[in-house]
C-alpha cells in the first residue's frame, strides 16, 4: 500500500461518511485545544456498539487500513468481527496513521468521553473533540514520557482558559 501524507482532515471525513460514532482524542485533540506539540497520527476513541462497529469496519475499508507495525503480509480484516474482538487498533492508511482505541487507559470509553466533547471545526467537518479535563485524564493514565509534557502544556491552557473566565 502507498502511503499518503498525513492528512487527518481525510480520515475525519471518512468516519463521517460512515457515520462512526467516535471522539477525537490524543495530539490531535490537543492542537484543537490549543497546544502546540505536533503529531503525525489521529487517535479517535469510538463507540463498541455493532452497529457503529460495522460504520468503523466501513470507513477502515475505504481507507485500506493495515496494521502499523505488524509483519508484512499479516492477515489483518478490519471487518465488524475483528474489530468487535480486539479494543485497540493502530493502524497505517492511505491518509496516514489512525489509531482506534475503544477504552483508551483513563476513561471507560466512548460513553464516558463523549458527554464532555465540544464539537469543533476541522476543516470542512464539525467533530467531537474531548474535554481538555478528559484528555489530561487519558494522558496521565497512559503515563509515557511525552504524555507527562503533554499534560504540562495542557495544564497551563487550562488555567489561561480559567483565568480568562473570571
Amino acid at each position: 500500500m502507498e502511503l499518503r501524507a498525513f492528512d487527518p482532515e481525510r480520515l475525519l471525513e471518512a468516519l463521517l461518511r460512515h457515520k462512526v460514532r467516535f471522539v477525537v482524542i490524543g495530539g490531535i485533540a490537543g492542537r484543537l485545544l490549543g497546544s502546540p506539540t505536533l503529531t503525525n497520527d489521529l487517535d479517535v476513541c469510538y463507540a463498541r456498539d455493532r452497529k457503529n462497529l460495522a460504520a468503523l469496519s466501513a470507513a477502515l475499508i475505504e481507507l485500506d487500513a493495515r496494521l502499523r507495525g505488524a509483519p508484512e503480509g499479516l492477515p489483518f480484516r478490519p471487518d465488524p468481527p475483528t474489530l468487535e474482538a480486539g479494543d485497540h487498533f493502530t493502524l497505517s492508511t492511505k491518509a496516514g496513521n489512525l489509531d482506534c482505541l475503544g477504552t483508551p487507559a483513563g476513561s471507560a470509553g466512548f460513553h464516558d468521553l463523549i458527554g464532555g466533547a465540544t464539537l469543533m471545526k476541522v476543516g470542512r467537518a464539525s467533530v467531537p473533540v474531548v474535554a481538555i479535563e478528559d484528555l489530561m485524564r487519558l494522558k496521565q493514565a497512559a503515563g509515557r514520557p511525552k504524555d507527562r509534557v503533554e499534560l504540562e502544556i495542557l495544564g497551563a491552557l487550562k488555567e489561561e482558559r480559567e483565568r480568562k473566565k473570571s
